[in-house]
């Protein structure tokens, strides 16, 4: 059924909660869930991957997949750049992720290697820091340049780990994860994920973990190795100077960009001239928000308001033309756009 005719305004999703073995207890209270689960891994909030579909949580279009609305309203909800892209697959994955134990080691693919082998894109990705536990730890790239050769001996070996490098991690942390860095989070460590919107992982190395079933975890070494960048840097966190009441950039990728805010006084965005959608995730605090979206009708428009506070995800269509953010004491936020 074609929802077009109902105007667009900013759409709240249910989660899509998963339970991998290392997943933490974080996730439940921090976006107030009522759920049997007793761990949560991930909280898959805006994707549009088929058989994880996030579906409209409120308002008129409450019960709409993501796809079927990128489908009936084209660039007027993501942007026309965007539609011309990708069609009418919605570009980026967000989660928030909570680990108890140590994620496996593992590389994704880029985008040409991704469509060559599964048709899909590839997944570039970043991370933002909201809790770690002391002693915590991020492993984000090579310590030391290798070749292929290299990778395979000490896979074999199984001293792999002793050329990644390791970084202590702390709420505010940004790491951008382009695809081809070998990466992994540590137990301990709550973040938000802004991603390109695919599933593919390549996994390299699993602490010999057993699954819940007693087997072990499949590994994908071979495939991992056409997909690694084997250069090494001497800093793989992305720096950037915290500012309080002012938008500060975080990331301008190919893929998509962030930006940060930090606020305990209004604000006013202006998105009148940007061509796409904005996601916004609510890391700290709370706030309302008021939203003015162009309607149908060339001079109409509707203006809506939203309570909005940690673990919030929204987003708000290409039509959006501005936001008022009345903070409620102190709100942190990232703001995600093709």
């Amino acid at each position: 059924m074609d929802s077009s005719s109902i105007p667009l305004y900013p759409l709240r999703f249910r989660p899509i909660l998963k339970q991998p073995i290392w997943g933490g207890k974080r996730i439940i209270s921090f976006k107030h869930l009522t759920t049997d689960a007793e761990t949560v891994g991930e909280s898959w909030e805006i994707s549009s991957l088929p058989g994880n579909e996030s579906i409209v949580a409120e308002g008129p279009l409450a019960g709409a997949a993501l796809g079927q609305l990128v489908a009936d309203y084209g660039e007027r909800l993501v942007g026309r750049e965007s539609l011309e892209r990708y069609g009418t697959t919605f570009p980026l994955l967000v989660k928030f992720i909570d680990a108890r134990s140590d994620l496996s080691i593992q590389v994704h693919p880029g985008d040409e290697l991704a469509r060559r082998r599964h048709g899909s894109l590839g997944k570039s990705e970043m991370w933002y820091v909201i809790e770690a536990e002391p002693g915590a730890q991020i492993i984000s790239g090579l310590s030391t340049p290798l070749t292929p050769q290299d990778y395979r001996k000490r896979v074999e070996e199984g001293s792999f780990t002793e050329v990644l490098k390791y970084h202590d991690a702390h709420p505010g942390d940004v790491f951008y994860l382009p695809a081809g860095r070998i990466h992994a989070i540590g137990g301990g460590v709550f973040l938000a994920e802004i991603q390109e919107a695919s599933d593919v992982t390549y996994r390299i190395f699993d602490y010999n973990r057993l699954d819940r079933d007693g087997r072990p975890r499949r590994l994908h070494t071979d495939w991992a190795e056409e997909a690694i960048d084997y250069r090494a840097s001497p800093d793989y966190r992305t720096r950037y100077r915290a500012r309080s009441n002012e938008p500060v950039e975080l990331l301008a990728t190919p893929h998509f960009g962030v930006t940060l805010y930090d606020l305990d006084r209004p604000q006013d965005c202006d998105y009148s001239e940007r061509d796409s959608f904005v996601i916004l995730l609510c890391t700290e605090g709370r706030s309302r928000l008021r939203v003015l979206c162009r309607d149908a009708a060339p001079a109409a428009g509707s203006l809506t308001e939203h309570e909005f506070c940690a673990g919030d995800t929204l987003l708000l269509p290409a039509t959006a033309q501005s936001m008022h953010i009345d903070p409620q004491g102190k709100v942190k936020f990232l703001e995600a756009y093709r």
